[in-house]
This record gives C-alpha cells, structure tokens and sequence, in this order.
C-alpha cells in the first residue's frame, strides 16, 4: 500500500520531535542529574521550534513530543508517576494513528479533526476529570496507585483497542469514515469480511476497549466506573444511527448482516428492522 504525502510528513513529524525529545531529554537528565520540571521546560522549548517548521503538522509534532515525555515519565519517575507516563503514551499514540491511519487508508477524507483530539466537550471534559482523580489519590492515596498488575491489564485492554480499530479501518479502507454519512457515496460498499465477520462494528469495539483501558492504566476507580458507562451508552446511541443509515444504503443485505453478526459490544444490539 503506497503511503500518501500526508502519511508520509505526518510520519516524519511525529517520529522525529518524538527521538528528539527523548534523546535530548534522556542526555540532559543523566548528564545533568536534572529533574522532570527542567525537562518540561526544555520540552515547550523544543516543541516551539518544532511548530515554527511544522505548521500543518503541529499537531503531529505535540503528539510526539508528548508520547517520548511519557516515556520519559516512565524511564526516571517515582512509582507513582510511571503510571501517568504509560497513560501518556498510549493516549497521544492513539491521536497520532488516529490521523496516519485515515491519511493511508481514505486520504480523501483526511482533516484535522482526523486526530479525535477535539471529539467533543465531553471528551475532553472527562480526560481532564480523570487527571484530577490520579493527581487527588496519587497525593491522598497513593498506595492506590501501586497496583502495578492492574495497570498491565489496562495496558493489554488499550494495545487490544488500538489493533481491533485499526484492523477494522483497514479493513474498511475508503469505506472508513470518522462522521456518519446520511447518504451513500459511489463506491460505498458493505464490508463484512476479516475482522467484520467476528463483529459489526469492529472501529467502536477497539475505541470502548481503548478509551476503558486508560483509566484501568491510571487505576482510578471513579473514572473507570463513569468512562466504562459513558462510553457504553455512546457508543449504544451511536450504533443505532449509524445502523439506521447502513438499513437505507443496503436493506436487506444489511438485515441478514445483522442475524449473522453481533455488534461487538455487549449489550448492544444496534437498529433492527424487519424487512
């Protein structure tokens, strides 16, 4: 598959700002004996210069960046902060592949809003909660924090959400598309084969996954709680749209899609209706 100009540059800028940071970081931290405040500091230095170069690509830059602080965060944290650290890289990872993937896989489409990073008010109100939460019980509990096995399972529950999503946009190819379409465009096609054979709707089963996952990592219990709830109930009403337009772009091919297939979430069982 021959990767597109955009995937290209976006791949450039996130891999580059990304080894710059962390080899720059790391040699000032073990040659200076600095601290994790110092490096941030050096860290908005750099990605300032990076902004300056990268434009378009900012965005790319800032994930990044973040992602080698995080593991940064990881490497010469306390015990504590580590778990901050992964959460970190997973999440700016996922914004990252978010756009690369698109860029690949449906270039056509392809926009800013393709990294997710301004989803809605909600998602970026609930990532904000959640840091409250791990900052609150890091400092008033902080031996919550210390259930290292529990943060591998979120770990394995975020790296399973990212390889779930992107097989299915993959798999999906020029089908894939971030917003609900209300009409069907030429070449649209019902896809039902490799990971939609398992589930109907793979992309939303590796972002629950996912979006669970994190806070599982952070190990804050009122987060995963709300975000497992939350995310249940959006991706529930967002399935249901979504099943109302594909029963108008395929009918009955899409009712017999359904009797074969579940949605993939549990609990979900989409839009039916009887032909």
């Amino acid at each position: 598959m021959a990767l597109c100009t955009n995937a290209k540059i976006s791949f450039c800028c996130f891999l580059i700002p990304c080894l710059e940071t962390f080899l720059v970081s790391t040699f000032i931290l073990v040659t200076f004996n600095s601290n994790l405040i110092h490096l941030f500091i050096v860290i908005l230095n750099l990605l300032f210069i990076h902004a300056l170069f990268a434009a378009f690509y900012k965005r790319t830059c800032l994930l990044g960046q973040g992602f080698a602080f995080g593991l940064l965060i990881v490497l010469f944290a306390n015990n504590t902060w580590k778990l901050f650290g992964i959460y970190l890289t997973v999440l700016c990872f996922f914004h990252f592949s978010e756009y690369f993937t698109v860029s690949v896989v449906n270039p056509k489409t392809l926009s800013l809003n393709s990294f997710l990073l301004n989803h809605s008010r909600e998602y970026t109100a609930a990532a904000i909660i959640s840091w409250v939460e791990f900052l609150f019980e890091s400092h008033f509990f902080p031996r919550l924090k210390l259930f290292w096995w529990f943060s591998v399972f979120g770990l394995f529950l975020c790296v399973s959400g990212e390889v779930i999503r992107k097989a299915a946009m993959i798999t999906a190819g020029a089908n894939f598309n971030h917003v609900i379409q209300s009409y069907r465009e030429e070449g649209h096609v019902l896809v039902t084969h490799g990971i939609y054979s398992i589930c109907r709707h793979p992309s939303y089963v590796g972002w629950f996954l996912w979006s669970v996952g994190t806070q599982i990592i952070l190990v804050n219990p009122i987060c995963i709680i709300g975000y497992t709830v939350a995310s249940w109930m959006f991706f529930k009403n967002r399935i249901k749209a979504e099943e109302i337009s594909l029963l108008n772009f395929f009918g009955e091919d899409y009712v017999l899609y359904q009797k074969c297939v579940k949605t993939g979430i549990p609990f979900v069982n989409g839009y039916r209706v009887e032909l």
